[in-house]
Order: structure tokens, then sequence, then C-alpha cells
């Protein structure tokens, strides 16, 4: 697979999921068995940089979700 293939993977996997919007980095690396870590991390970087995903973090934990989608932005747009 290509970067370009990877992304859609990405994407669609994230769109299809119903009831959760933010994952850990492992969740990405279930993904792509084939790749080492280090590999999905940078393609995941890159996604962040280029406004597909970004990063959402509790305070203790860092999760990666589709940029835009969750509660949190939920609640943001209603204060508005």
């Amino acid at each position: 697979m290509g970067a370009e293939e990877d992304k859609k993977l990405i994407i669609d996997t994230l769109k299809g999921k119903k009831t959760k919007t933010k994952f850990y980095l492992k969740d990405f690396n279930n993904m792509f068995p084939d790749k080492r870590p280090r590999e999905v991390s940078k393609l995941v970087n890159e996604m962040v940089a280029e406004g597909l995903l970004e990063y959402w973090s509790t305070g203790s934990t860092t999760m990666i979700g589709l940029k835009g989608a969750g509660i949190q932005h939920e609640t943001e747009d209603s204060d508005q």
C-alpha cells in the first residue's frame, strides 16, 4: 500500500466507527500489522499536519481522532 491508500484506510476506518471518535496510537498500529510503529506514527503525524486528524489530550493520555469529530466539538459548537 502507498501512503495515500494508507491514509484512506485510516479515514474510512475512523468514519466507520459509530460510538468511538478518539483512538490511541496503538489502535492505528493494529491497522497496519506489517508496518513498524514508527512508520505508522509518521503517517499519523503527517495526517495531523494536513488537518485530516487531530490530537486530543486528557492531560495524561493523548488520543487521535478525525478533525472536527467527537463530543468535545459538539459542545464547543453549541456554546457559540
